[in-house]
Order: C-alpha cells, then structure tokens, then sequence
C-alpha cells in the first residue's frame, strides 16, 4: 500500500505538536477516506429526507437504502438485500437480536458464549438466565486461543444458539468457526457469529460458513458508525423483535426500529465500494474476496515487523496467537514490565501514536488471564493505510522508554 492510498484519508495528513499522528488505533475504529465522507456529504446535499414518500428526495433515500442492502449483501456474500438489517450499532442490534430469539426458548434451553468475546457478544445471552435460559461459557487458554475441547463438550441436544466472535478484539484470535458449524448442525443449534473484528482483514462468505446470524459494524472497515445484521433468508421472520405495529413486520426491516440514518448508510455503500476498489475481478464480489486478500496480506506483514520488533524489548510481554499463527488478525495486545498499560497509552499519546488500552469491553478475557488487575493490556492495530514507517516510528518511540 502506498501514498495514493494514504492521500485518501483527509485525517492523515494532520499534525499534532508539530509532530505526525501515527493511527495504530484500528480495532476501535478506522479512518474515513474521501469517498466515504463525499457520499454522506453529497446525500444531505442532495437527498436529505425521511423515507417511503412520493417525492424525488424521499424516493432517491428508498434507492439508497436498498442499494446499500444488496452491496452490504455482496461484502458478506449474502442472498441478497433483503437479509441485510441496519442498527445504531452492533451491540444495539445484539440485544434486539436477543429479545426476539427468546421468544422462541423454553426453560432449560442452552445457548453457548465464550470468555474470549467482547461484552456486546456476551451480555445479551446472559441477560436470558433470568427467563430459565441456560448460558455456557467456552473456557479461554491461556494462549488466546479458545479451548475446542470444552466447546465440544458443552454443546448438546439442548443448545439452541451458539454465539462467537470470528475474531478477538483483544488478541486478534482467528476462532476455527467452521469447526463449530458443523458442530451446531448436528445438534440443530443456531449459530451468531460477531465479524466486527474480522470484517476488516479477511473475506466473508456467509453461505459458505453456513452461519444463521452475522453482525459487523461499518466503522471498522472505513464506514461510518453502522451496524450490520445478516440473517438467513427467513429467519428473521421466524423471530418477533420489539416493534411498532406501524413498521413493516417482515424481513429485513422487523429488527430496524426509528427511522435510520439514511446519509451514514450512504456512506455505508461507498466504504464497501472502497474496498472493492482494491481488488481485481469479473464480478463485485470476486473484487471484494481478492480486495481482502491483498489488505490482509498488506497488515499481516506490517504486524509481523511490530511483533518481532516489540518481542524484542525485554520489559514487552506479548499476549495471544504468534503472528505465524495460519490465520490471524493484525491486532496486538502486551504489557510493559513496570508500567501499567495506561501509562504506556499516554506516553505514546504523548508521542502521537494512536494506541489503547484496558479491556477493549473482552473484558472477561482480561479477568480469566489475570489481567484485569493489571489494568488490561496496551493494543495496536494495523489498517490498509499504515506503512513501515508508522512501525519504524512506533518501535523507535517504544525504545526511547524507560
């Protein structure tokens, strides 16, 4: 990736002190490039307006929504538009996703989460223990890695959901997912699979996975704040979310309650759009798949230069998966011997390096490695615009600490 692509996110031309920022901050959100801010602009230029009315304005947002249905579609590699839902976030979409399948559980049921994910992909299914649901919890090793061998053991004829992250916010663990479908299809369960955080460095094929439900957030991946829902054709209509009698009762707009953010779903359309832009193919779909292979291959090496670089500091413990791990994110989280994770945040703060620490909301992850007392961990995170110097810069700021 080169200067073309950085001269396409306005926020990384600024200075702060006198000093470039360097954005290592990724997992919590990436930079917007141009176009992605021209196509919210351009709608409240141009189409500003509440939906499904007579007029041209309210007639071109209709036009928009569902063209951002089918792209999303296309990005996952859905049906097609109509099993796309838009939220105020994930975690919003969770809870609503939560309430309308425990419509459909009886006392004793079991629904399967993990200590690895993030609370968004937590709280929800805990909350159900209070109508008699069961809720399993998948045992973490200390490695970052998930211990398939309890999960195998804990999911029986009475599990009717499994919920997961595809990847770990915290550690950047790749979860083996197919591994659990099949799972789930012999004993009938549902699977919910959290792609915030894979959604930005690999592809998602959500047929091929074979997954009932798919969450994502748009602001990961060069969006804006949006939350994304997949559903099997169908299903949703299977469940009854809370909403209006005044709303449409079916698919995909039975989970969307208030009116949507019509110029951040735009943007929606044309961060997709953007990583498309870096892919090669007949079709937008095969432009997408080749896109996240050469982002992916893109960060990986740049997280591999920062791993060996910070494994090399003798007061840097490194958690989670090796980065020569087969299948990993670029996300890493360590600790600096004799400094708490906050007080590594603020000197490369200080320095301009864009880090965070603490829990990053996996934190149950931190109390079972014992890392809550800690104060969590420091984490960095490599997106499509960062470069070798943004690494170099960052070792050399982290070698000048004492």
């Amino acid at each position: 990736m080169n200067q073309k692509i950085r001269n396409q996110f306005p926020s990384l031309s600024r200075q702060h002190n006198e000093m470039p920022i360097t954005y290592l901050d990724g997992p919590a959100g990436t930079q917007v490039p141009t176009s992605v801010i021209n196509a919210i602009s351009d709608y409240y230029k141009t189409s500003n307006s509440n939906a499904h009315g007579h007029f041209v304005l309210t007639q071109e947002t209709d036009v928009i929504v569902e063209k951002t249905r089918a792209k999303v579609a296309t990005f996952l590699g859905g049906e097609g538009g109509h099993t796309i839902s838009f939220g105020q976030n994930m975690t919003t979409l969770n809870f609503a996703l939560s309430r309308a399948i425990s419509g459909c559980l009886q006392v004793g049921d079991e629904i399967i989460i993990t200590q690895l994910d993030h609370e968004s992909n937590r709280a929800p299914w805990l909350a159900l223990r209070a109508q008699g649901v069961v809720v399993r919890e998948v045992k973490l090793k200390a490695d970052g890695t998930l211990d398939y061998k309890d999960f195998a053991n804990k999911i029986n004829e009475k599990t009717r959901l499994v919920a997961m992250g595809w990847a770990a916010n915290i550690f950047g663990t790749i979860n083996e997912v197919r591994k659990i479908r099949k799972l789930t299809h012999d004993v009938g369960a549902w699977l919910l699979l959290d792609a915030v955080h894979y959604a930005p460095h690999l592809s998602i094929d959500v047929q091929a996975i074979g997954c009932d439900f798919l969450l994502c957030s748009a602001y990961k991946f060069y969006g804006p704040h949006v939350g994304l829902l997949y559903c099997k054709p169908g299903l949703l209509d299977r469940l009854q979310p809370y909403r209006l009698r005044t709303a449409y009762q079916h698919a995909p707009y039975s989970i969307e309650t208030g009116t949507l953010n019509h110029a951040a779903i735009a943007g929606v359309k044309a961060a997709v759009e953007y990583v498309a832009s870096f892919g090669k193919g007949k079709t937008e779909r095969a432009k997408i798949v080749n896109a996240m292979q050469r982002i992916h291959q893109h960060e990986i090496g740049l997280a591999q230069q920062l791993w060996d670089g910070l494994a090399a500091m003798k007061k840097v413990e490194l958690y989670g998966p090796s980065m020569n791990t087969a299948e990993r994110a670029p996300t890493l989280s360590f600790l600096y011997n004799g400094k708490t994770a906050n007080e590594i945040g603020q000197y490369l703060g200080a320095q301009n390096v864009c880090t965070w620490s603490g829990h990053f909301y996996a934190i149950k992850a931190t109390e079972v490695l014992g890392l809550a007392e800690k104060g969590g961990v420091t984490r960095m995170g490599i997106s499509v615009y960062n470069t070798k110097a943004d690494i170099d810069r960052t070792l050399e700021i982290m070698e000048r600490l004492k």
